[in-house]
């Protein structure tokens, strides 16, 4: 598992480090939760970035961010950044229809989330990413005299 490179100093834990260790602080269902959300995260695509951002929240990245985990008193949110321009075949999303860019996943205690329709949804992000990418421009050529 990759983690970015900016989330970690000389001295410093590794994003992957950091979520580890907060899921070890939830030591109830929310800890559990967060960790099987991240594990189905990672086994969508094996090139996802972990990074930590927001002075304490779990990032997925690849060619942009996919998602960020959360975990609240009632609730482990999982927001995804483009959520409204993705497809939801699986119906995941349970929050967020009020914008027009993200969407999320609220989960409380007992729910259960359809693995293969998460990946899907994260799969569905990456190639969202991937599309709105700006390719590289080619410099003009010079003029000759």
């Amino acid at each position: 598992m990759e983690t970015s490179g900016a989330n970690k100093s000389e001295a410093g834990p590794s994003a992957s480090e950091r979520i580890d260790a907060r899921i070890r602080e939830l030591d109830d269902w929310r800890g559990k939760t967060l960790a099987s959300l991240r594990k189905t995260i990672l086994d969508a695509d094996p090139e996802i970035i972990e990074e930590w951002k927001w002075m304490g929240s779990p990032v997925w990245s690849r060619d942009g961010m996919i998602a960020v985990g959360n975990a609240h008193k009632d609730k482990v949110k999982l927001t995804f950044s483009h959520g409204a321009s993705l497809p939801d075949p699986g119906k995941l999303f349970n929050n967020g229809f009020g914008g027009k860019v993200w969407r999320a996943i609220d989960v409380s205690e007992g729910d259960e989330i359809d693995a293969d329709a998460l990946k899907a949804l994260v799969r569905a992000a990456i190639a969202y990413n991937r599309a709105k990418k700006k390719p590289a421009r080619a410099k003009p050529a010079k003029a000759k005299d």
